[in-house]
């Protein structure tokens, strides 16, 4: 069994950026430039956000914080995010979800240019990606398809479920796994909460990618030996006993799965670091298409 290690490679591809930041430095030319928008004081979304600022500032990015108070209307939202638009200073920006619900999610990511949607959740991104299109890749598929690259886990001809229909991660996902070319060429089965018979598919996977988000939900007995497993899922645990208060766990049962599987991702330390390594690696992409414009 081999680890698909995110935190090392999520480093890795850090240091490439940074390495190609330098050489713009060098060059006297414009860094790209990272703005996030966070509305109101969700715990998580403040450290999610917080992480990628400081990813930021260590490979040599500029970055801007947008803090909106949980108050903030969807007029207000939508206004702000036209200011980002229209900045030429900023490459790419993100909307840290979930909103507010005074706010209409849908209308706010479409108010995004697609330009700077580094998130590549615009459906003209998404289109873009289902039609094998250049374009911004959602950051966590974007991770998923990278660690398999760089661990050259074969996945042509494979059956590879994913569980979770998510814009975000599953169903982008299943469209990444089936397209032509390597990471892909693989037969997709997506499943969800309302799959019948689910361990009997999952004992049929090659390759499984959870994204649902309830903790050990996929246990031993529902893969077969030597699958590929990527846990997407992250869920804070209650727990007195840890000093925090809680703990960390994903979708599958590490413990137990792991004797049976070729690969695995940990938790956390798995795909959590690639999303934020590939919203950076959509960023640097957002800054060369618009120097070659300029």
């Amino acid at each position: 069994m081999e680890i698909l290690d995110g935190k090392k490679i999520a480093n890795d591809i850090k240091a490439e950026i940074k390495a190609e930041v330098d050489k713009m430095k060098e060059k006297g030319e414009k860094v790209p430039h990272l703005a996030a928008v966070l509305v109101g004081n969700d715990g998580a979304s403040l450290t999610y956000v917080g992480s990628k600022v400081r990813s930021c500032q260590r490979i040599g990015f500029e970055s801007t914080l947008v803090q909106m108070p949980n108050t903030t209307s969807e007029v207000e939202l939508l206004k702000k995010i036209e200011e980002l638009n229209a900045n030429d200073h900023i490459d790419g920006f993100i909307v840290q979800l979930p909103l507010p619900p005074q706010i209409d999610t849908q209308k706010v990511l479409l108010a995004v240019n697609p330009d700077k949607d580094v998130d590549g959740f615009h459906p003209m991104n998404f289109g873009k990606m289902a039609l094998d299109m250049s374009t911004f890749i959602p950051a966590t598929p974007f991770g998923i398809l990278e660690l398999l690259d760089r661990y050259q886990v074969e996945t042509q001809g494979k059956h590879t479920v994913v569980i979770g229909r998510s814009h975000i991660v599953g169903r982008p996902m299943s469209i990444l796994m089936g397209r032509k070319g390597f990471p892909g060429n693989s037969t997709v089965t997506l499943t969800h909460s309302r799959t019948k018979n689910l361990s009997q598919i999952t004992t049929q996977a090659d390759i499984i990618i959870s994204a649902l988000g309830v903790p050990n939900f996929l246990k031993a007995e529902m893969v077969k030996d030597d699958v590929v497993i990527i846990d997407v899922g992250i869920t804070r645990v209650p727990d007195e006993t840890k000093e925090k208060g809680y703990y960390i766990t994903g979708d599958v049962d590490f413990e137990n799965v792991s004797k049976k599987a070729a690969y695995i991702t940990p938790v956390p330390g798995g795909v959590g670091p690639m999303t934020i390594a590939m919203l950076l690696k959509n960023t640097l992409l957002a800054r060369e298409r618009h120097r070659s414009r300029e």
